[in-house]
């Protein structure tokens, strides 16, 4: 394999209207408010459309999706499209359905005006739609392997006039299982098409899958030496297990007007973090596995609208997902795996904005909190927090209603024992 060279030219200086792009597809770039393209799709885009295999690594948050949707769009709609019932000419294997779903959004968005036609297919809803629409025809299928293998089975997708294979968040692929059914799915697309592999982080398995996949592919790997991305501030609170939800209420009531995501280790934490919101008057709302499809895709729809502000989500949310506008990123849990805490910070700060996350670490979360920081080369800034900021946390809670007078004379005794201890 072998690898790319840098351009010449500087990202700083080339803007999409210097592309020679179809004058639809410019038109939708020009109405999205794209100006110029990131690293990875100033470094991505030439070689797709180009011809070539491209294996491209590349940290949440710089616009991966673009840097394939673009060129893609763009070599489908020159193709004038003539006859969709001939099969599909762009496959996209992703492994969520969020991701899916996403990735469905920005190709739509992209090709408004261009002839390209895009579906997503993935399982928790009905399948009867996703055929109906499959036997119209579809240029641009984004898939999940499991509605994907049973669409297939059923002789419902066609694949003999396949161009272009995409294999999108590889590593989260790897991690899920799915190495089985890309390989398996080979068996059902032309041996001569063009492939491009994006993951987010690299390793010795990426590489063998890559290999397996790719032909002489130009490499391009973003890799800045600060694993999180310079837009976003990141920090930690050294703080009790049982009191984070003290905390936690502490900063929504001092952002109110903020937008806040919330990561927390399992499904049953999540629905507990939600009630003990609700028992100091927060209103939040979760997203985690054990909810059915409609009832995510609800959620992540007025999360993305701000019609409500604070979502507590497990990693499922974590991956791949763009939603706007996200002020700040909580840990309530550090996550088990070190590689998810860069995906769950990398929610906030997208593109060109700012974003702060903050991560509460218990006593026994510091092996994580290790791992963690030897993931990232680095140790994570930590918020000191003093002895009486703490207890003042706990008590002003809405949880821990106390009269405030009784409150005020705690405080002052406080003091006052403080004063004794110094002078003894």
């Amino acid at each position: 394999m072998q690898s790319s060279k840098r351009p010449q030219e500087n990202t700083v200086f080339m803007k999409f209207e210097d592309y020679n792009f179809t004058p639809e597809l410019k038109k939708s770039i020009g109405k999205l408010g794209f100006k110029k393209p990131t690293d990875i799709q100033f470094k991505s885009i030439p070689p797709i459309l180009n011809g070539e295999d491209v294996l491209a690594i590349a940290q949440t948050g710089t616009g991966k999706t673009a840097a394939f949707a673009i060129p893609i769009i763009d070599l489908l709609h020159r193709h004038k499209i003539k006859n969709r019932k001939d099969g599909i000419k762009c496959l996209i294997m992703v492994p969520t359905r969020e991701l899916a779903i996403q990735i469905v959004e920005v190709f739509e968005s992209l090709a408004y005006h261009t002839q390209v036609k895009i579906l997503g297919v993935f399982g928790g809803v009905e399948q009867d739609p996703q055929i109906n629409k499959l036997s119209k025809g579809v240029d641009v299928l984004v898939a999940t392997p499991g509605r994907m293998f049973d669409l297939i089975h059923q002789g419902v997708i066609n694949y003999r006039r396949l161009q272009y294979l995409i294999v999108d968040e590889a590593d989260l692929m790897l991690d899920l299982g799915f190495i089985k059914d890309i390989r398996d799915v080979m068996n059902f697309l032309p041996k001569k098409r063009q492939t491009l592999f994006f993951s987010a982080t690299i390793s010795r398995n990426i590489k063998d899958l890559a290999y397996s996949l790719v032909t002489n592919a130009i490499r391009i790997q973003i890799s800045p030496k600060d694993r999180v991305s310079k837009n976003i501030s990141h920090s930690l609170i050294f703080v009790e297990i049982d009191d984070k939800r003290f905390f936690l209420e502490r900063i929504i009531n001092e952002y109110p007007e903020s937008k806040i995501l919330i990561f927390v280790r399992t499904k049953v934490r999540a629905e507990r973090v939600q009630k003990a919101m609700a028992r100091v008057k927060i209103s939040a709302q979760t997203i985690h596995g054990d909810k059915e499809q409609k009832d995510r895709l609800k959620v992540m729809n007025e999360f993305k609208a701000s019609e409500f502000n604070i979502l507590i989500a497990t990693d499922i949310s974590a991956r791949g997902i763009d939603i706007p506008n996200v002020d700040y990123v909580i840990n309530y849990d550090l996550p088990d795996q070190a590689e998810n805490y860069v995906h769950r910070v990398g929610r906030t700060g997208r593109g060109m904005e700012k974003g702060v996350a903050i991560s509460f670490c218990g006593e026994e979360e510091k092996e994580k909190l290790e791992e963690i920081e030897k993931f990232l080369g680095k140790k994570i800034e930590v918020r000191e927090i003093s002895k009486f900021d703490y207890e003042e946390t706990i008590d002003f809670s809405e949880e821990n209603p106390k009269d405030w007078q009784v409150l005020i004379e705690e405080n002052e005794n406080r003091k006052k024992k403080s004063r004794k201890k110094k002078k003894k």
